[in-house]
């Protein structure tokens, strides 16, 4: 039977701020001049925002320039009223002058599936075709090496490998030009790096996971527009984070920790250093008599200016978190996303109107971009928190406010799973049991996140040598990946009393975590059956 194929213009993968911020501004460019425009999205998630998950502070100058007449109708949540930053000690907090990047004056604290719920209504009612539930597997090449589009997921295989009633193998679909906007590591964005060695020029991509619940506190507690950075405690002073507390309408807080993956101890517990976080006399008076709603994980970049890939390639370019476009000092990434969708827009439009084969011009306006500039003045700052909490403060005034970016040097960055020590010469580290009340076991969280995966498809979490699990993890580093991981999916279990390792991938949040911090680069993950994963509504 031949396979149908199904052709359009734009292939956007991935509906986030940025594919559904270049899906629109297409359709904005081919309406202006009377022209028609075939633009598709797929998106991995059983419904836009479901995995989308963020902070989140918004700077609006990129979303008032998408939709300069209807950004109003946008769901901004709350304006920013105060900015506070604290350094905390194990019982103390310290306010510290609000850095400048940091400051928010004149941005809005947001839920991020919300946002792409809103952009993804825009799209839709502009003629943009977007599939929910189906996730791209597969890059497909002409005999040339060029992308022509891509297969999606094929639904109704079980565990086994073997078709059930229900099969339904995964659509082809082509396009002149084919975008991928999966968000920070993004599977295929990931495949072409390495096909086309898109990092040539580039230091190696570094990661922070952060986690994050919703909670509805007392109102006497609660001042909407209040947004708080906490660092310190309870991060050793060589491990890079901080904390973030946004206060949204209706009594409601957004409460996350962010961990830098370059961290050096395989005893450091995610989810454990998260929720004894919230036992510091300053989160837990914050938090007395509230009720945790949500809970979620991701990972996000933070690489900067020096870890950006080359963005195009043969029949296709890399926008948004895929490309890493993220401001580590501004502690924002939303606003540079829709900022590289629009400018992917631009060039797509024109491109397919050529026989070129690249989109170069993309790149090329995306270096001359205010993304990149910010991201250039502030290249330092990340990378200088390899020396500890102090010095990266110190480090980063300097960069701030003396040099103002213009520093002769650039720190590198290297990659995070080379980082980590072997355990048996690393401190181990004790976590407070949970009390079900402040802080919480890792399963009942989970159930927080309205995960769902069926248990009867093919594990997504791939070993690439099975025997590394135990020979290298288990006996070099006592398994990290039963504590990096936020959702309890990693698990050593003894039978004949030999170790053996258990993939629960039912409960995997889709961070990408163990994809990018597994000592050898052993853990590959792809994406489930289309629908899976969480499904988060206020995240």
């Amino acid at each position: 039977m031949e396979q149908e194929i199904m052709e359009y213009d734009v292939l956007i993968i991935g509906a986030g701020p940025a594919g559904l911020a270049t899906a629109i501004h297409l359709k904005q460019l081919a309406i202006n001049e009377n022209n028609s425009i075939k633009v598709c999205i797929l998106e991995k998630a059983s419904q836009l925002g479901a995995h989308s998950l963020s902070g989140a502070v918004l700077d609006p100058k990129s979303l008032t320039e998408l939709l300069p007449s209807t950004y109003t109708k946008a769901p901004l949540l709350s304006e920013v009223t105060e900015d506070y930053f604290y350094f905390l000690s194990k019982n103390k907090h310290f306010r510290l002058p609000t850095p400048k990047p940091m400051a928010n004056h004149g941005n809005y604290i947001i839920s991020l599936g919300e946002l792409v719920k809103f952009l993804g209504q825009e799209a839709e009612a502009l003629g943009c075709e977007i599939y929910p539930g189906f996730p791209a597997a597969k890059i497909i090449f002409d005999n040339n090496h060029v992308v022509k589009g891509v297969i999606t997921g094929d639904m109704g295989i079980d565990k086994n490998g073997n078709k059930t009633a229900n099969f339904q193998p995964g659509m082809h679909i082509h396009a002149k030009h084919t975008i991928f906007a999966e968000g920070c590591r993004g599977q295929l964005s990931e495949q072409l790096m390495h096909k086309y060695d898109l990092r040539i020029n580039a230091d190696p991509q570094t990661y922070a996971i952060g986690l994050k619940e919703i909670w509805e506190i007392p109102q006497e507690n609660h001042k909407t527009g209040t947004v708080v950075h906490t660092v310190g405690w309870p991060l050793e002073n060589n491990t890079y984070g901080g904390s973030f507390i946004y206060h949204l309408p209706n009594n409601k807080i957004a409460l996350g920790l962010v961990i830098g993956l370059d961290y050096k101890n395989p005893w450091l517990n995610t989810f454990s250093e998260f929720q004894k976080f919230k036992t510091h006399p300053l989160i837990a008076e914050l938090l007395k008599n509230g009720k945790r709603i949500e809970y979620g994980a991701k990972a996000l970049n933070e690489g900067g200016y020096q870890s950006i890939p080359k963005l195009s390639f043969p029949g296709g370019i890399i926008i948004g978190d895929s490309a890493g476009f993220l401001n580590v000092a501004k502690i924002k990434g939303i606003h540079a996303a829709i900022a590289s969708g629009i400018i992917a827009a631009k060039t797509t439009y024109k491109h397919i109107q050529t026989d070129l084969v690249e989109n170069v011009a993309y790149s090329n306006e995306m270096t001359k971009s205010w993304v990149i500039q910010d991201l250039y003045k502030v290249r330092n700052i990340r990378p200088g928190f390899k020396f500890g909490l102090f010095s990266g403060l110190i480090n980063a005034a300097f960069e701030t406010y003396i040099s103002r970016g213009k520093s002769p040097w650039t720190f590198r960055n290297h990659n995070d799973f080379d980082r980590i020590t072997f355990s048996n010469s690393s401190k181990k580290i004790a976590y407070p049991k949970p009390d079900g009340t402040l802080t919480f076991d890792l399963l009942s969280s989970v159930y927080l996140s309205n995960t769902y995966h069926d248990e009867n498809q093919p594990c997504h979490l791939h070993l690439r040598d099975k025997s590394l699990a135990i020979d290298v993890n288990y006996n070099d580093y006592s398994s990290p990946e039963t504590r990096y991981c936020p959702a309890g999916v990693y698990e050593i279990v003894f039978n004949n009393k030999k170790p053996h390792l258990q993939i629960n991938f039912q409960n995997c949040l889709h961070c990408k975590t163990c994809d990018i911090k597994d000592p050898r680069q052993n853990i590959v993950w792809t994406a489930p059956e289309g629908g899976g994963g969480p499904n988060y509504s206020e995240m």
